[in-house]
């Protein structure tokens, strides 16, 4: 019998690292899964709850083992994974293919498969796999190889995220070394720069997408606002218009959706783009197919991304990296549909959850500057 993908779609989840740094503990992961099952994120699809850098000593234990740091979680670390997966959530982890983690803690070189043997004990369901103090004689290639060995010999099935920063032409071996997602960019700042220049690095990438494993375009600001205690990432702060242009290229270019705010104090409108399914079901689409992209003609800073779904239809995206609005004109003949088809788009505004009725041959709309409007669109007589 065939085995199912230890993930079908892009994982969606809520990770530690953006907002709180390294100062993670018990309560703050206890009230952060209560949060994801009473505000409507775990209904939404998000699933993992991810510990990142710093839930360890700086040092491992005798037996060489990684051991919990326990002031920051003094019923330990099962206790803790017990009450995640008691909340109807799956438990993330963090580890790196160096000697140490990039925080300085200690990293699975040369420990793969008493660590994946440690993860499975206690119950973890993904681990994020970074890739700092690693010896410069060995691939990123044979490391990642070797923890998606140890995880597959654990005995649990574990998503193995491989945080790998986009080095060594990654896109090109990643899939084979048994990994479920593959960090691609550099790591994002919450800010619209950080946000556009992430996009943009992964535009010559957009057909590296398929299920089993998927391009991660790093975590989701969204509702950060400036906040958090990372000087890494809290930089700044976006426009609620630049979090949901932010979240749509995420979603449109099929990247796992981790959320990086704190969701304890999220506002309404995080929230609500958090939570857009009409958004989030074009990420998790079961086909798992990259989207291409057309210019624009009158507005050189817009694009088009146009992906085909599962059911025949299509999620088109119009995109504004201007800074002015700009008018974005699409001729269904650049999508193949020509005149002599007979054929015409139902169109339905998947931010206004509305309707647009038929469209034949051409559409267009007015797009804010740093902002989108994403549509899906099914195949209909004329």
């Amino acid at each position: 019998m065939r085995k199912e993908y230890v993930v079908s779609t892009p994982p969606m989840g809520w990770n530690t690292w953006n907002t709180f740094y390294t100062e993670m503990n018990e309560d703050l992961v206890r009230s952060t899964a209560d949060a994801m099952a009473e505000t409507g994120l775990l209904d939404a699809g998000y699933r993992y709850l991810i510990l990142d850098d710093g839930w360890s000593l700086r040092e491992r234990g005798a037996d060489g083992l990684l051991v919990p740091d326990p002031e920051k979680f003094p019923s330990g670390l099962s206790a803790t994974v017990d009450y995640v997966h008691g909340r109807g959530l799956k438990f993330g982890i963090y580890s790196c293919c160096g000697v140490h983690t990039c925080g300085r803690f200690p990293g699975s070189f040369e420990h793969e498969f008493s660590d994946a043997r440690q993860f499975a004990a206690w119950g973890v369901d993904y681990l994020k796999y970074d890739n700092c103090y690693r010896p410069g004689t060995v691939s990123g290639e044979m490391l990642y190889r070797r923890m998606a060995m140890a995880l597959r010999a654990s005995g649990r099935d574990i998503l193995l995220a491989a945080c790998q920063w986009g080095t060594e032409d990654v896109h090109r071996w990643i899939r084979s070394t048994g990994a479920h997602t593959f960090r691609s960019t550099v790591d994002i700042q919450d800010t619209w720069r950080s946000i556009e220049s992430i996009a943009q690095s992964q535009m010559e990438h957009l057909s590296a997408n398929a299920p089993g494993c998927y391009n991660d375009m790093d975590m989701l600001v969204v509702g950060m606002a400036g906040g958090g205690c990372n000087p890494e990432a809290s930089l700044g702060g976006c426009t609620d218009e630049e979090y949901q242009t932010h979240f749509a290229l995420w979603a449109m270019m099929g990247s796992p959706l981790i959320i990086g705010c704190d969701i304890r104090s999220m506002t309404e409108s995080t929230r609500g783009i958090l939570t857009n399914r009409e958004v989030i079901a074009i990420n998790q689409d079961p086909d798992g197919r990259g989207c291409y992209r057309l210019p624009t003609y009158a507005s050189p800073e817009a694009f088009i991304l146009v992906k085909p779904l599962a059911n025949g239809d299509y999620a088109i995206g119009f995109f504004n990296f201007g800074d002015a609005p700009a008018h974005v004109e699409l001729p269904f003949w650049d999508l193949g549909l020509t005149r002599e088809s007979g054929l015409l788009l139902r169109m339905r505004d998947c931010l206004a959850h509305e309707d647009l009725g038929p469209k034949k041959e051409y559409f267009a709309a007015v797009v804010p500057g740093h902002g989108c409007r994403v549509f899906r669109c099914g195949l209909a007589e004329g």
